[in-house]
């Protein structure tokens, strides 16, 4: 058998896959210009590539490819049970990217996709055209980031910008931006009291074991210190909380880093000037789980023995309640219980 460690990858976005009816799209040449020494493939549908069978995602992850494609149909859809929506009716999210530039074992993407490889809709016109329809009847609270970290494409896509316009003359949406992401470019955006940023923040001890190419702890809640400090609407997300044995450890470190962190930069009362925070423990489909397990056969976040639960695989009861319970009492010693959100 080759030995995989010794295997030469390409780097990211050496190849470029172009839906040919899109080919001369402005978006697409303004992309294309930003990798001039990419390999262009013209195809006729971006599922040519993206849906071949036979795919190893994990393995593509070390060269992932770019393709650029025009969605036509399903611009938004409703939120899933497992996702919280924190108080709000009308809760949608959108996927103007499909797959990720970091490489989370447990990330429930690999569960649900067949490749690696990240598919790009340049036609983003498209889902703000439909979203003028349905804000002339109702509210609606849109995650824009959860099947991507939009935030971490920025700087080819311009989306977040992009978004952040439109938000900013209609006051009936409201956008969440979930991230991983530490770049203090994004305080260059609108500051909106209608867009969300919300950083998900793991122990650095489980960043290490399990979120790789991810920006260290430090540097996530020092960005999002940055942003509280300049006024824009922060969350912090625990959500996943992942298992370790010493997890109570690692989250009461992780606790102590941001209050550090957040009285070095004199963010006085810091906690009460979040939008809230989110808890929960790590869950999944069962059917995204039985793939996940296949092609992450050595990630010990994936191959955990979790109980199925009506269809959702979880932690066991016993566990899930000590882990939740013990974040949420340790987080109602530094704000309102009320703006806790849990699963």
């Amino acid at each position: 058998m080759k030995n995989l460690e010794h295997v030469c990858y390409n780097t990211r976005f050496s190849h470029i896959y172009v839906e040919r009816r899109i080919r001369n799209h402005p978006r697409t040449e303004q992309i294309l210009l930003r990798f001039p020494q990419a390999q262009i493939v013209e195809i006729e549908h971006y599922k040519d590539v993206f849906n071949r069978h036979g795919q190893d995602c994990v393995r593509q992850h070390q060269a992932q490819a770019l393709i650029l494609a025009e969605k036509t149909d399903h611009f938004f859809y409703e939120g899933a049970p497992v996702c919280q929506d924190f108080g709000n009716t009308n809760f949608y999210y959108c996927s103007t990217m499909m797959n990720c530039i970091y490489d989370c074992s447990y990330c429930y993407l690999k569960g649900m996709y067949p490749s690696g490889h990240m598919v790009l809709f340049v036609n983003i016109e498209d889902y703000l055209e439909e979203l003028d329809h349905i804000l002339k009847t109702q509210n609606m609270y849109v995650c824009i980031s959860y099947d991507a970290d939009l935030l971490a494409m920025e700087a080819v896509t311009g989306y977040v910008r992009l978004w952040s316009a439109y938000a900013a003359k209609h006051e009936n949406l409201k956008l969440e931006i979930r991230t991983k992401c530490a770049g203090h470019a994004m305080w260059d955006l609108p500051c909106l009291s209608n867009v969300i940023y919300a950083f998900t923040l793991s122990p650095q001890k489980m960043i290490d074991a399990f979120e790789k190419e991810t920006p260290s702890a430090f540097a996530r809640i020092v960005c999002a210190a940055e942003g509280l400090k300049k006024g824009f609407p922060v969350r912090l997300c625990f959500d996943p909380m992942l298992y370790l044995p010493s997890w109570k450890t690692d989250y009461l470190q992780l606790l102590s880093q941001i209050d550090r962190i957040f009285g070095d930069r004199m963010l006085h009362d810091v906690w009460e000037k979040l939008v809230d925070v989110s808890v929960g423990t790590f869950r999944i489909s069962q059917e995204y789980m039985k793939k996940l397990r296949r092609v992450e056969p050595f990630a010990p976040a994936v191959q955990y023995p979790y109980v199925n639960c009506n269809g959702v695989y979880q932690y066991p009861p016993e566990l899930l309640k000590k882990m939740e319970s013990f974040m949420i009492t340790e987080l109602t010693q530094r704000m309102d219980k009320e703006n806790i959100y849990h699963e």
